[in-house]
Order: structure tokens, then sequence, then C-alpha cells
């Protein structure tokens, strides 16, 4: 396993439902809350509180408006967010490469 450190792991990413935040918002381009929810299956509260985990470390952006008069919550990759997701899979496919030949 010379190619995989799992300290190298992001944590903010590693957690499930962080995972799945990150994994959908790499395919679009943004989605809103109730997008999110629906797609991985989050309580409303439950879903707050790791966006803004994901927020804080600065690999998403939330941004918050209404939409004639109801509040719309988005969220998107940010740079940051884009660069430490793709880290992430390279520390992945390292860990799945550098194991033993898979037989059937």
């Amino acid at each position: 396993m010379a190619g995989f450190d799992a300290d190298k792991l992001d944590e903010v990413i590693h957690g499930k439902l962080r995972l799945a935040v990150m994994a959908y918002l790499a395919s679009v381009v943004g989605a809103t809350f109730a997008e999110l929810k629906a797609r991985t299956g989050a309580s409303d509260g439950n879903l707050s509180v790791h966006l803004r985990k994901l927020e804080e470390a600065g690999y998403v952006a939330i941004d918050k408006r209404f939409v004639g008069r109801k509040p719309q919550t988005r969220a998107s990759l940010t740079e940051a967010g884009r660069r430490a997701w793709i880290f992430y899979l390279d520390q992945l496919r390292a860990l799945v490469e550098s194991g033993p030949p898979v037989t059937e």
C-alpha cells in the first residue's frame, strides 16, 4: 500500500452525508437545499449541520435568497472544494490500486 496514506483522507469529506453532498455537487453546477435533501435522504437539521461544516472548510458556497416570496438556499462546490474532492478520490483510488488483485 505504498501509494496510500490513510492520514491523507480528508475527514471533512469522509463522513457519509458530507461524502454524498460532495459527490452530488461535483456532478452539478449547484443544488437547492430541497434537492440535496431529496438526493441524500437527510433531515433538514442534519443536512444543515453538514453543509455548514463543508462551508466552514471552504468546500461549499451557500447562497440564500428569495425566489418569489419563498426563501431558497443553494449550495455549490468552490474551487477549493473541487480540488479537495479530486484529491479525496485520488486517495481512494490509490487505496484500491494498492491492494491485492481481485480473484474470482
